[in-house]
């Protein structure tokens, strides 16, 4: 019998369908659980000639062709730990070990450098798509060194998804936690690209009184023309279930309390440390922190009225205006998440290639959608010139045109009391990072008063300190 070509630890769903993709593409997959009972189910259910499993570690490792391939598809943290200090004993030099998991990349960093003392390649390696992705074609972000690359590429450009090109959604994204960082920036852009839609869907909701039905063809509008994606195209589904318990529709049943899995917590973190500015995506993260207030925000709701306002524009109109506001919006949001990116880069000596990080988020992932050929093609355009997403010609074009419906809905939704979070802050970054003068001067003549903390001048050179009451 030949070798495996490579393991797959972990037979969760994300696990067991990464796996069936690749034997889907007759490549030789071992698969292993802790609790065997879980692989044994899955092979009787799909096992074949490319397809089987091990019940011990030893068994697995032996019979892979070497150098070993094995990933792991287990929970972050102490998990994944646990299971590269039961695989070590049974490794040789020059085997590799990717984490597929949503591993924090300070995590990936210092297992790579604790496994390359012995001998073993480790790569961090952002995957998106959920389970559907991960069976029919997900996004893929590897880490790890170029060589690598070199020994994975063949086995990962056959699972991934296509991009607009019809080229395979994977890239070599760069050394060490490349991959996962990368992974964990676009998880915080899902975050946001979410919860500006779920501020559109409480717009035409609450200031337009539409059904759930109502919204869906909305919705559906959107998802035929700039706002093509993914997540509008399942917000369709979502919206416009029927409710098996209870009469009307399923999202009017579901507690407004979102979950949330720690990426996007992540990203805000990372954000706070370099000293960059994401605020589309840590209002999101927020945003879900006070949707768990439900306790707290029934009693305050309680005591404190929203404003009556009657819309002065038919909603037909304001479909319109929001459209442009949500791509305008989502436009922020992507250019903060690329700019943390260029900062981290830079930090962490990553050659990260925007151009290709857009174009393999095309097909597969979680954010997919027509705007990411769009940023794609802007970044080539850039010619890999280090600059901000609002500099390059093609994004400033598309947002000069949509701003000022992007400022009239967001100034309708203040008018009503509807919170927008994510499409407010992601406006005010806009306005912020295009005013030549903001009003900080003043921020630094108050620090120099209480703290002598020293402020700059504009007409002159040096660093200055005012005796303020003298």
């Amino acid at each position: 019998m030949k070798p495996f070509e490579l393991a797959v630890i972990g037979m969760g769903v994300m696990g067991q369908n990464l796996a069936r993709n690749f034997a889907s593409r007759k490549i030789r997959t071992v698969v292993y659980n802790r609790h065997s009972e879980r692989a044994e189910a899955v092979i009787k259910a799909h096992g074949n000639e490319y397809l089987d499993f091990r019940k011990d570690l030893k068994s697995l490792v032996r019979e892979l062709e070497t150098p070993r391939k094995i990933l792991l598809m287990v929970k972050d943290g102490s998990p994944v730990d646990e299971m590269v200090t039961e695989l070590l004993p049974h490794l040789s030099k020059g085997d590799m070990v990717i984490d597929s998991g949503n591993s924090n990349y300070k995590d990936t960093i210092r297992r790579t450098q604790a496994l390359k003392k012995e001998g073993i390649e480790f790569v961090g390696m952002g995957v998106s798509g959920g389970e559907e992705g991960a069976l029919k074609g997900p996004s893929i972000m590897p880490g790890g060194s170029g060589k690598t690359w070199e020994a994975l590429a063949p086995f990962l450009e056959k699972i991934a998804a296509k991009d607009f090109g019809g080229m395979p959604c994977v890239t070599h994204i760069g050394p060490d936690g490349a991959g996962h960082y990368v992974k964990m920036i676009h998880n915080g852009i899902e975050y946001g690209v979410m919860q500006m839609m779920a501020e559109a869907y409480d717009l035409l909701k609450n200031l337009y009184g539409l059904s759930a039905s109502d919204i869906a063809k909305v919705f559906h509008g959107f998802n035929r023309g700039m706002l093509k994606s993914y997540l509008f195209e399942i917000a369709v589904p979502v919206l416009s279930r029927k409710d098996d318990l209870s009469k009307g529709y399923l999202v009017d049943s579901i507690l407004d309390r979102a979950g949330q899995k720690g990426t996007g917590r992540w990203a805000a973190g990372d954000a706070l440390d370099r000293g960059m500015v994401l605020p589309s995506i840590t209002e999101a993260v927020f945003a879900r922190s006070l949707s768990a207030m439900k306790g707290q925000r029934v009693e305050l709701s309680k005591e404190y009225k929203k404003p009556t306002v009657e819309p002065n524009i038919k909603v037909g109109e304001f479909v319109s205006l929001l459209e442009q506001a949500l791509y305008a919006g989502m436009i922020s949001a992507y250019a903060q998440g690329f700019e943390l990116m260029r900062a981290a880069a830079q930090e962490q000596g990553w050659p990260l290639d925007f151009a290709e990080i857009a174009r393999v988020w095309e097909g597969g992932c979680i954010i997919r959608a027509e705007l990411l050929n769009f940023l794609h093609k802007a970044f080539v355009s850039a010619k890999g010139k280090p600059t901000h997403l609002f500099a390059i010609s093609p994004i400033r074009k598309a947002l000069q045109e949509h701003l000022p419906a992007w400022r009239k809905t967001v100034a309708m939704a203040t008018e009503a009391g509807v919170p927008t979070p994510a499409l407010g802050t992601s406006l005010n970054y806009f306005e912020g990072m295009t005013q030549e003068v903001v009003p900080a001067n003043f921020i630094q003549g108050l620090r120099d008063y209480f703290g002598a903390h020293t402020y700059e001048r504009t007409d002159r050179e040096g660093i200055f300190h005012t005796p303020w009451n003298s």
